[in-house]
C-alpha cells in the first residue's frame, strides 16, 4: 500500500486497520474513474435530444401515415425506420475507431495511451504541469562544490556528504550517485568501513532532508579532532533552508570548533545559497550533531535539532537541447507551461530562464500557504513558476487550475510525489524509467522523457478531437435535417415519401460513406488552438446549418410536385426514386461541407479515404435505381433531366450552404 520498513527498529501499536488507516485514505481517493467530462456529457445531452426528438416526431408521422394508409403495422414500420434513420449508428464506431487510430498513431510516437479518453483530453489541453528535474534538465546531477560556511573548499564537508550518501537505506537518488562518483574517481579515500550505522530518519517531502547515526570507535574521533566520549552523532544532508534551520553552532573557519551560529552567520549561508543557486546549481546543506548518550536514542524531531552547521554541496544539473524547442512548439498550440518543483525557487527560474519559460511571475509553496483560497488561486492563475512545493500543494494547484478558468490541465510527474496530481490532473502522463505508483496512476506513459514526444501526443489528440466532432456535426445535421424534411413531406404530401427499405437503405448507404472520418486530414489552423466540448456551439450549428439541408429538399418536392406532376399516388414510384437519389447525394456533399471552415474542394480538399468512400457511395446510390435490386426496393430510373436539375440543386446548397456557414463561423467563433 505504499510503505515499507528500510531500516531501523521499533515497536508498532496498531490504531486502526482496514479503510481505517491513514494509507486506506490517501489511497482511496485514487485511481477513482473520473466523472463524465465535458466531452461524455454532451453527447449524452445530444443523446437526451435525439430521444426527445423521437418522441414528438415519431408519433406524429405514424399518426399522419396512418390516416392515409389505414395500415396499422405499416405506419409503425415506418416511425420505426425514421427513429432509425434519426440515430447516429455510427457514433460509437466512429469514435472509437479515431481513439483507436489515434492510440496507434501516438504509440509510433513513442506515447504510450493508458486511457482512450486521454487522447480528446491531449487534444483539448491548455495548461501542462512539468517539473524541473529531468523533464527540463538532463536528470544527471554532478557534484560541483563542497564548500564549508565561509564558501571555502572543505573536504570534512564532502566526507560527511560521503557517509550520509554510503549509509542511507533508501533508493540511491543522483545526488546521492553524484556525491558517490565523485569521491570515488577524485581520489579520496573516505574509510566506510570503519563506520557502523546504527539508525536513520528517512527523507520526506515536507522536511525535504534525510539523517543518519552512525557508530566508530574513539581513535576515529581523535584523528578527526573530536571528543573520545563522542562515539556517535548525526549526519543531516538536505535543502540548505531546510537545514540552516534545525542548525544552533557553526564550526569557525580557523580553529574547528564549534560556535553559536549568529544572525550574521545566517544571513551570510543564506546570501551564499542565493548566488549560488542563481549560478544555476542545486545548493544542499550538510550538518552533523554529536550523540552523547549511549542509552538510545531521542525522537525525530528532537535527534535533527541544535545541529553544527558543516557547509554546501552545489549540483549542476544542466537543461536539456530539446526542451526549450519543445516548450515553444507547445506554445505556439496554446498550451501554456507550468513548473511546479520542490526545489528552490532561484533555481527553478535560472532554468526556466534558460529554456524560455516567463519568470515574471513567481511563487512558493510556503508563500502559497498564507493565501486564502481567493488569493490562492488568482497567484496560481498568474504564476508561471512555483517552486518548494509538496506534494499536497501540487494537487491544489492543479485543482485550483483546473475549476478557476474551466482548463484543461495536463500533469507530467514520474515521482511518488506526484501521485495526487497525476490523478487529479484532467491527463496524467508520466514515463517509462517513472515511480510504480505515478505510472499506475498516469493516462499516457512517454517512453523517452523528451517534451517533443508529448508535442507529438497534444497534436494526434487534436486530429482524433477533430475528425470525431467532425461526424457529429455532419450526422446530426443531415440525420436531422433528413428528418424534418421527412416530416414536412409525410404532413403535406398525405403519403409516405419513402417507405421504410429505402430510408434504410439510404441510411445504411451514408452512414458508410462517414467510416473513412478517422483517416480525414486536419487544417493546420484548426491544430493550433485546444478544442474542448461547447455546449452551445453545437445546438447553434445545427439551428444554423440543418435547416439549409431542409430547405433544398423541399425545393426538390416542389420540383417533383409541380414539374414532373408528382402529385398523384401512380407517380410515387418516381417520387421516392428521386428523392431516394438526391438524399444520397445531398447527405454525401453535407460531408465535404461540414469537415471544413473553408470552400471545399477550392481551398481544402479531403483525404482519399474520405474522397474514395464518397464517390463510391455517391456512385452506389445513384446506381441502385437502375438495378433489379432497385426494382426489389420499389424505385425506378430516373431521366438525364433530373440530373441536370440535382446539378443546379447541388450548385445552389453549395453557395447558400457556404454563406451560412461563414455567417455562422463570424458570429460564434468563440464556441467553435
Amino acid at each position: 500500500m505504499g510503505t515499507s520498513v528500510v531500516s531501523g527498529r521499533g515497536t508498532g501499536l496498531v490504531v486502526s486497520t482496514g479503510s481505517k488507516t491513514y494509507m486506506s485514505t490517501i489511497f482511496s481517493t485514487l485511481g477513482k474513474e473520473k466523472p463524465p467530462d465535458a466531452f461524455e456529457n454532451g453527447v449524452q445531452h445530444i443523446s437526451y435530444a435525439l430521444i426527445g426528438l423521437m418522441l414528438v416526431i415519431v408519433p406524429i408521422m405514424i399518426v399522419s401515415d396512418y390516416y392515409t394508409s389505414h395500415n396499422v403495422s405499416e405506419s409503425i414500420l415506418f416511425g420505426i425506420s425514421v427513429a432509425v434513420a434519426l440515430t447516429p449508428q455510427m457514433l460509437p464506431l466512429i469514435v472509437n475507431t479515431n481513439l483507436a487510430k489515434g492510440a496507434i498513431a501516438m504509440a509510433r510516437e513513442r506515447c504510450i495511451v493508458k486511457s482512450f479518453d486521454a487522447i480528446q483530453h491531449m487534444g483539448a489541453m491548455d495548461i501542462l504541469c512539468i517539473d524541473k528535474t529531468g523533464t527540463l534538465t538532463m536528470d544527471s546531477a554532478v557534484l560541483v562544490h563542497h564548500l564549508d560556511s565561509y564558501g571555502l573548499p572543505k573536504e570534512r564537508v564532502l566526507q560527511f556528504a560521503f557517509l550520509n550518501s554510503y549509509f542511507k537505506t533508501e533508493l540511491k537518488s543522483s545526488i546521492d550517485d553524484a556525491v558517490l562518483a565523485y569521491v570515488y574517481t577524485s581520489g579520496y579515500r573516505f574509510e566506510a568501513s570503519k563506520w557502523r550505522k546504527i539508525d536513520e530518519v528517512p527523507f520526506d517531502f515536507s522536511r525535504r532532508r534525510i539523517s543518519v547515526i552512525l557508530e566508530t570507535y574513539p581513535k576515529i574521533y581523535k584523528e578527526n579532532g573530536a571528543h573520545p566520549e563522542m562515539q556517535r552523532f548525526v549526519i543531516t544532508k538536505g535543502a540548505l533552508e531546510d537545514v540552516i534551520k534545525i542548525c544552533s553552532y557553526i564550526e569557525h573557519i580557523d580553529t574547528g570548533t564549534t560556535l553559536p551560529i549568529s544572525l550574521e552567520d545566517h544571513q551570510r549561508i543564506t546570501h551564499m545559497g542565493e548566488e549560488l543557486s542563481n549560478d544555476g546549481l542545486r545548493v544542499l546543506g550538510v550538518a552533523i550533531r554529536w550523540l552523547t548518550s549511549m542509552r538510545g536514542f531521542p525522537k525525530n524531531d528532537v535527534i535533527e535539532s541544535n545541529m553544527v552547521f558543516l557547509g554546501f554541496l552545489t549540483f549542476f544539473d544542466p537543461p536539456k537541447d530539446s526542451a526549450k524547442q519543445a516548450l515553444w512548439r507547445l506554445s505556439e498550440k496554446g498550451v501554456q507551461a507550468k513548473v511546479l518543483t520542490g526545489d528552490s525557487l532561484p533555481l527553478a527560474i535560472k532554468v526556466c530562464k534558460e529554456v524560455g519559460i516567463a519568470t515574471m511571475q513567481v511563487t512558493t509553496g510556503p508563500d502559497l500557504e498564507l493565501l486564502d483560497n481567493t488569493a490562492f488561486h488568482e497567484a496560481v492563475q498568474r504564476a508561471t513558476v512555483l517552486a518548494k512545493l509538496t506534494p499536497t500543494q501540487k494537487l491544489r494547484v492543479v485543482q485550483s487550475l483546473q475549476t478557476a478558468s474551466n482548463n484543461v490541465v495536463g500533469f507530467l510527474g514520474d515521482g511518488i510525489n506526484d501521485s495526487l496530481a497525476l490523478d487529479a490532473a484532467d491527463v496524467g502522463i508520466s514515463v517509462d524509467s517513472g515511480a510504480s505508483a505515478a505510472k499506475d496512476l498516469a493516462d499516457i506513459i512517454l517512453l523517452e522523457k523528451d517534451l517533443n514526444v508529448l508535442v507529438s501526443g497534444v497534436e494526434l489528440g487534436r486530429i482524433t478531437y477533430g475528425n470525431t466532432m467532425k461526424y457529429i456535426k455532419m450526422s446530426l445535421v443531415a440525420n436531422i435535417s433528413s428528418v424534418v424534411s421527412l416530416f414536412i413531406a409525410t404532413i403535406f404530401l398525405q403519403f409516405e415519401p419513402l417507405n421504410p427499405r429505402q430510408l434504410l437503405t439510404q441510411n445504411f448507404l451514408y452512414s458508410l460513406g462517414q467510416i473513412a472520418i478517422p483517416w480525414d486530414k486536419l487544417e493546420e489552423e484548426y491544430a493550433k488552438i485546444p478544442h474542448r466540448w461547447s455546449s452551445r456551439g453545437l445546438p447553434l450549428f445545427m439551428l444554423w446549418n440543418g435547416p439549409v439541408c431542409s430547405i433544398f429538399d423541399t425545393v426538390t418536392f416542389a420540383f417533383l410536385w409541380f414539374y414532373y406532376g408528382c402529385d398523384r399516388l401512380s407517380e410515387l414510384k418516381f417520387f421516392r426514386s428521386a428523392w431516394f437519389v438526391e438524399g444520397i447525394l445531398m447527405q454525401t456533399l453535407i460531408i465535404h461541407m461540414i469537415r471544413t471552415e473553408k470552400i471545399p474542394f477550392i481551398q481544402e480538399v479531403a483525404s482519399w479515404p474520405v474522397i474514395c468512400s464518397t464517390i463510391l457511395v455517391t456512385a452506389v446510390g445513384i446506381a441502385i435505381p437502375f438495378t433489379p435490386i432497385g426494382q426489389v426496393m420499389g424505385l425506378t430510373t430516373l431521366p438525364v433531366s433530373y440530373f441536370g436539375f440535382l446539378v443546379v440543386l447541388f450548385f445552389s446548397y453549395f453557395f447558400v450552404g457556404q454563406i451560412v456557414k461563414r455567417i455562422y463561423i463570424l458570429a460564434f467563433k468563440e464556441w467553435l
